[in-house]
């Protein structure tokens, strides 16, 4: 796990203009690319949870369409990204895979919305994902991870492949790309907003 220092670093500091907080959950299934947003993206030095894969995870995990991953998150990804002077938002990335989902609830304890994020070569993971999502009455949007070897599909088929309303936003994004993750984070306040506007749109 990734707990290198324990000492506060000055640039990790709360900004004194914050005055409110929302809390974000990023969700999807094993090897999307969670960990990899949330650093990206994350103005502090993200909290990780890695841990090396091991033979106790074969036979369990599904790795089919990402063999070549070597290591897993295990609890939680934790970032933090200033939206303006007074906005924080706090990251808060989940296990990817389905034995590690009993921690989801902790997670969403007092989230206001999650984002989705989904790899094209592996749709069917993210299904049950939703569906919790749906369940718990959790607001969320859409992100299709670009991974350079994933094939690309239409908004609308991925819409229809995934069952989602038309009032979810659903975008593209490199979960690489620091503007890219941040323009989801942007997505997902805008939809936040318009709910509170009109609540009858969800």
């Amino acid at each position: 796990m990734d707990f290198k220092s324990s000492e506060p670093r000055r640039e990790d500091a709360l900004p004194a203009t914050a005055v409110a907080a929302v809390k974000v959950v990023i969700v999807g299934g094993f090897g999307v690319g969670k960990t990899t947003l949330v650093g990206s993206v994350s103005e502090i030095r993200p909290l990780t949870t890695e841990e090396t894969m091991t033979q106790a995870g074969v036979g369990v995990d599904d790795t089919a369409g990402v063999e070549r991953k070597t290591s897993t998150t295990v609890a939680m990804d934790f970032g933090r990204i200033s939206i303006n002077e007074e906005l924080v938002l706090y990251l808060f990335g989940t296990p990817g895979q389905e034995r590690f989902w009993f921690l989801w609830r902790g997670l969403f304890e007092g989230a206001l919305g999650a984002v989705v994020l989904v790899d094209t070569r592996r749709l069917e993971v993210s299904f049950d994902v939703i569906g919790r999502l749906e369940e718990r009455g959790v607001p969320f949007v859409v992100a299709v991870n670009s991974f350079p070897e994933a094939p690309q599909y239409p908004v609308e088929e991925l819409r229809a492949a995934l069952d989602l309303p038309a009032s979810v936003p659903l975008v593209l994004c490199d979960a690489r790309r620091r503007d890219s993750s941040r323009d989801v984070l942007m997505t997902l306040m805008r939809y936040l907003h318009s709910l509170a506007v009109t609540p009858e749109a969800s």
